[in-house]
C-alpha cells in the first residue's frame, strides 16, 4: 500500500510539473493571466469588437491595452480582405450619398453597400464620411493652382487607391468595414468641384440621417454651381435649387429663355420651380437676380452612365 501511494504521488508531481513546464512555454509562469475587466470593458467600447477577442487580445498581451488594440485591428484587416474576396460581386444597391462643402470646394461620393440595415450603422456612415473627405483632400491637393471652375469624377477604383486621414488607403478601409459588417461594400463613384471666388456651391441631401460630422448623408444629393443672387441669401438660394434638382432630376441645364415642354421636360431651367410652382426655375433665378451654371445629381443605387451601356 505504501508502495502504491508513493507511485500515485510520484506521478501526480511529474504530471503537475509537465503541466507547469508545459503552461510557461506559453506564457511568464504557471499561472495563466485573465483579461483585467477593467480594461476589457475600456477596449470593447474603444473598439467595438467582441467581448471574446477583446478578452483574448488582453490575454494574449498580458493586459497590454495598446497592443491588444494593435493586434484586434490586425486580425479584423486580415479577416476583412478575406470576406472582401468572398463577398466580390454580391449586389450592392443600398448605401449612402456623402456630401461635403467647404470654401469654395465640394465632394460627393456614393458608397454602396447590401442592406439598409447596414447602411444605418454608424461604422458604414464613418467609412462614408471618411472618403468623402479624402475626396475633398485630394481634389483640392491636385488643383491648388488652378483658378477657374475645376470639376473632377472619380469611378469606384481611383476612389479606392485615395488614402484617408487615419494614413490607410480607401481599399484597406473597405476591407476593414467589410470584416465587421459582414456585407460587401463598393465604392460606386465621386464628383468633386472648385469655384472661382464670385461663385457659389448650392447643395442639399434628401433623407439624411442624424449625423454629427461635417459630412451630410442620405439616399439623394444635389450640388448646383451658380452665380449671383442677394446678398446674404445665397446660402438658402443655394438649398432650394439643390432640393429642386434632387425633387425633380433635371438631366441638362437648358437655357434662360427656352420655354417649357410639358410634364416630362428634363431640362432644369425650364422646369416649373418646386418651391413655387407659379414660376419657372429660370423665372425664379431672373427674380434673385442669380445664374445656374451646372449641377450634379446623385442617387443612391441608380445606374450609372458606364453601367447603363
Amino acid at each position: 500500500m505504501h508502495l502504491t501511494r508513493l507511485i500515485r504521488t510520484s506521478t501526480r508531481e511529474a504530471l503537475k510539473g509537465y503541466i507547469c513546464h508545459h503552461v510557461q512555454s506559453l506564457h511568464t509562469g504557471c499561472q495563466l493571466l485573465t483579461a483585467d475587466k477593467t480594461l476589457l470593458i475600456k477596449l470593447r467600447k474603444s473598439t467595438g469588437y467582441t467581448f471574446i477577442n477583446c478578452k483574448k487580445a488582453l490575454e494574449k498581451f498580458d493586459n497590454d491595452i495598446t497592443q491588444a488594440e494593435s493586434w484586434l485591428h490586425e486580425q479584423a484587416q486580415k479577416e476583412g480582405w478575406s470576406k472582401a474576396n468572398k463577398l466580390e460581386g454580391r449586389k450592392t444597391k443600398e448605401g449612402l450619398i456623402g456630401l461635403f462643402v467647404g470654401d469654395k470646394v465640394a465632394a460627393m461620393v456614393e458608397v454602396n453597400c447590401e442592406t439598409d440595415f447596414v447602411a444605418r450603422n454608424e461604422k458604414f456612415q464613418q467609412l462614408v464620411t471618411d472618403v468623402t473627405l479624402a475626396a475633398s483632400a485630394h481634389h483640392q491637393s491636385k488643383n491648388q493652382s488652378s483658378a477657374g471652375y475645376v470639376k473632377s469624377l472619380l469611378a469606384g477604383d481611383e476612389l479606392n487607391k485615395l488614402c484617408t486621414g487615419e494614413g490607410l488607403s480607401v481599399a484597406d478601409q473597405v476591407a476593414f468595414a467589410i470584416g465587421r459588417l459582414g456585407e460587401n461594400i463598393y465604392m460606386k463613384r465621386a464628383i468633386t468641384v472648385r469655384v472661382p471666388t464670385e461663385w457659389h456651391i448650392g447643395s442639399y441631401v434628401h433623407g439624411s440621417i442624424s449625423s454629427q460630422t461635417e459630412v451630410a448623408m442620405g439616399r439623394y444629393g444635389a450640388l448646383v454651381i451658380f452665380q449671383g443672387g442677394k446678398e446674404g441669401e445665397q446660402d438658402i438660394l443655394g438649398h432650394k435649387l439643390g432640393q429642386h434638382v434632387v425633387g425633380e432630376a433635371p438631366l441638362s441645364l437648358g437655357n434662360m429663355d427656352d420655354l417649357p415642354s410639358g410634364e416630362d421636360e428634363t431640362r432644369l431651367l425650364p422646369q416649373t420651380f418646386l418651391s413655387d410652382p407659379s414660376r419657372t426655375v429660370a423665372e425664379f433665378l431672373r427674380g434673385q437676380q442669380a445664374q445656374v451654371l451646372d449641377f450634379v445629381r446623385f442617387q443612391c443605387g441608380e445606374a450609372s452612365m458606364e453601367e447603363a451601356e
